[in-house]
């Protein structure tokens, strides 16, 4: 039997499909294996802002698609670009261990004053500014190598990046900084590596699943839907085993509430009531 998955083509995704595909053949020796490469909305529009062209989920639709259709038996994500709810007939049939799930800035160790640091992440923006208001933060799209260069060709100071992408690709020497939760909350499911499957089969992907990673990721998931069903703000969540925590921001940093707790449906509308004040 070959097994087929759908992935994005860039050299991030590639990685993170081989990864999957490590983890599916320790799991069923037999099956074979094949990535198919399919291009998403995000991948063909890399100059607008995410916000313009959905931020959530332009990196997955066309995956879905193709799952849906038949062309693909699994579609590999990067659980951080997940929309809040899976389409109808389909399902996470497994999340992979979870890495690093904290931000990095390249190019600084620190972050200061005035410093030129580039992000498409209405989140970063937001979060960067509540700790440091006098950052200057500069729009910055493509894959991770392509803002990396551009780092350089810009003259900015930093370019801020998911960390475990970084690991994955061995551009960890790239890092100056991995930045703490506490300072920087992560996008809910960040460090992540979800697979999805059609729901009539479930079982083929049964295991592959970490639980801690899918107990935790899914909370994130559930609050940030809630919070995105009554507020455009940027938000972030992180489950670190113990407890939850999320945040809602003014996308200029000029305030931020953060909360932590168990139920994620609870904590997303007390971050709303404290949003609306």
């Amino acid at each position: 039997m070959l097994l087929r998955l759908g992935t994005r083509g860039s050299r991030l995704a590639l990685a993170q499909a081989e990864l999957a595909a490590d983890a599916i053949r320790a799991a069923h020796p037999t099956l074979g294996i094949a990535l198919v490469p399919i291009s998403t909305a995000g991948d063909l529009d890399r100059r607008k802002p995410f916000a313009q062209i959905g931020e959530r989920g332009i990196f997955v639709k066309e995956l879905e698609d193709a799952l849906l259709a038949g062309r693909v038996d699994v579609a590999v994500h990067s659980a951080k670009d997940l929309t809040a709810t899976d389409p109808p007939e389909t399902t996470i049939g497994a999340y992979l261990p979870r890495d690093d799930p904290r931000d990095a800035l390249c190019g600084a160790t620190t972050l200061e004053p005035g410093m030129r640091i580039g992000t498409a992440s209405a989140r970063r923006k937001a979060l960067l500014l509540a700790m440091q208001p006098e950052l200057v933060i500069e729009p910055l799209r493509g894959n991770v190598d392509t803002r990396l260069r551009k780092r350089r060709e810009r003259g900015l100071d930093a370019v801020v990046l998911a960390a475990c992408g970084l690991d994955r690709l061995g551009l960890e020497d790239e890092i100056g900084l991995r930045i703490e939760v506490e300072q920087v909350l992560p996008e809910a499911g960040q460090g992540a590596i979800a697979l999805q499957i059609r729901e009539s089969e479930r079982e083929l992907m049964g295991a592959l699943d970490h639980a801690p990673t899918r107990l935790r990721v899914e909370a994130e998931r559930a609050c940030v839907a809630q919070i995105g069903a009554g507020c455009s703000a940027p938000v972030a969540a992180h489950h670190d085993g113990a407890a939850l925590t999320a945040a809602i921001a003014a996308e200029d940093g000029s305030w931020v509430e953060r909360r932590s707790g168990h139920e994620p449906l609870e904590l997303a509308d007390e971050l709303l009531e404290l949003a609306r004040r």
